[in-house]
């Protein structure tokens, strides 16, 4: 049996496996150490799981997640989050959808500081849900742009998506931080436009809440200092090159760690489940990727990766059209597999198709995480779906769906802007030298 048919099996094996529930970071771990033994040896099998597992947990380049994630759980749990909704809906809410316009730009701001879409989307909920449902708007309009909302937080820096992609493939973190920037403001203000027309259309789904005071919109303004002075400290640090990310990561969990003392905002109870929930998403990620660079050893003696891009390469077709089947595999693969373990499954494969069609690999990564936004609210899967729905457990979990779905337009439209216009992405990062 020749290696390509043996790591089409195990690609096969592995998508059939993810459907069982079981946790994808062991699975990728397990099919490709059985595939790897049978294409080398298993005792070189039983050589690379250890090294990898060590590699990837010993790793100086990957303690820039548990910092970045610490510094979201610490900014939810002294209240940061509860402060952004609170300043978004005092200049907004007397809007058409005034709220849920306020929501989107919370997640933007809270995604600025977070890094991860579903403590986006969790912590959002709990902050916004019950100010929406106090002013009588629909469920499926609630729910859904929070849905949509968190999933901000892989493409507004810093991003653990952007992290993982960029060690793959050993391009530049800080590039890519400051690459997702322009799309995240871009993808913010189409949301923004989702919810105005979707509200003009149908009134009833959210009426207006009371205009505040120009003294009470002045007053909240203190409620967005904090996320300003962390996100500049950080994103401007990386900017101006005076860190690395790691660094970056390190100085923006202290910073955001100093603020919540210093205003004495964190309650030790919050402090510990702060340093709880860092564990646990810390572990999950580590896992993936652990498990992920397994199989890609395993998909690289199978030379699956090799084959296919000198298959590709071999039709006579333009690049746009090669790219366009790319994007198509990762729309269908986000609706089963989740962002980061698709990620870290495709990348391998289609890095080098892309490198040889001269495409930026810091505009694709870009491409490729506005992608996998779209599966993070689309059903089976749809992770921040689920997430919103553990939060209102009374909206059945149809109607989060249904709510997401305006969402997915400004999602798709935003993805094909960039293929266009590629600076959109690029213009940014081509001012660091």
């Amino acid at each position: 049996m020749s290696p390509t048919i043996v790591g089409l099996i195990g690609i096969f094996a592995l998508l059939i496996l993810i459907f069982s529930k079981m946790p994808v970071g062991f699975l990728m771990a397990l099919i490709g150490f059985v595939g790897f033994g049978f294409l080398v040896s298993f005792e070189a099998s039983l050589n690379l799981i250890a090294r990898d597992v060590f590699a990837v947990f010993g790793s100086y380049n990957l303690t820039v997640i548990p910092l970045f994630v610490f510094m979201g759980q610490i900014a939810f749990h002294s209240g940061i989050s509860a402060r952004l909704f609170d300043t978004a809906y005092k200049f907004m809410g007397h809007l058409p959808g005034g709220l849920a316009i306020a929501t989107v730009w919370a997640c933007a701001a809270f995604s600025a500081i977070c890094g991860s879409t579903n403590a986006t989307a969790a912590t959002m909920a709990a902050a916004t849900l019950p100010e929406m449902k106090r002013y009588n708007y629909k469920a499926g309009l609630a729910t859904g742009v929070v849905a949509a909302g968190g999933s901000l937080g892989i493409l507004i820096p810093p991003s653990v998506i952007f992290i993982v992609y960029g060690i793959m493939t050993e391009q530049s973190i800080g590039k890519l931080f400051i690459a997702g920037i322009i799309p995240g403001i871009l993808l913010t203000l189409l949301f923004i436009a989702t919810i105005v027309i979707w509200v003009m259309l149908k009134p009833d789904l959210a009426p207006r809440a009371q205009r505040a005071t120009f003294r009470e919109m002045i007053a909240s303004l203190s409620g967005l200092v904090e996320t300003l002075l962390l996100f500049l400290l950080v994103m401007g640090g990386l900017f101006a090159g005076f860190f690395t990310p790691t660094e970056a990561g390190g100085i923006g969990a202290f910073g955001t760690l100093a603020l919540a003392v210093i205003k004495r905002n964190l309650t030790w109870k919050g402090f510990i489940a702060a340093l709880f929930e860092t564990t646990r998403i810390s572990c999950m990620i580590l896992v993936i990727v652990a498990g992920a660079t397994i199989f890609g050893h395993f998909l690289a003696v199978s030379r699956i990766p090799f084959e296919i891009a000198n298959w590709i390469s071999g039709f006579d077709l333009p690049p746009y059209v090669i790219m366009f089947f790319i994007i198509l595999v990762y729309l269908v693969g986000g609706c089963f597999i989740d962002a980061l373990a698709l990620i870290m499954l495709t990348v391998p494969i289609f890095y080098p198709v892309i490198t040889h069609f001269g495409y930026d690999p810091i505009w694709f990564g870009v491409i490729i995480v506005l992608i996998t936004q779209i599966g993070i609210i689309t059903p089976p899967v749809g992770i921040n779906v689920y997430v919103v729905s553990g939060v209102a457990r009374d909206v059945p979990l149809e109607v989060i769906f249904k709510g997401s779905v305006p969402f997915l337009i400004a999602l798709i439209i935003g993805t094909f802007l960039l293929i266009p216009f590629p600076q959109i992405a690029l213009y940014l990062p081509s001012l660091i030298r």
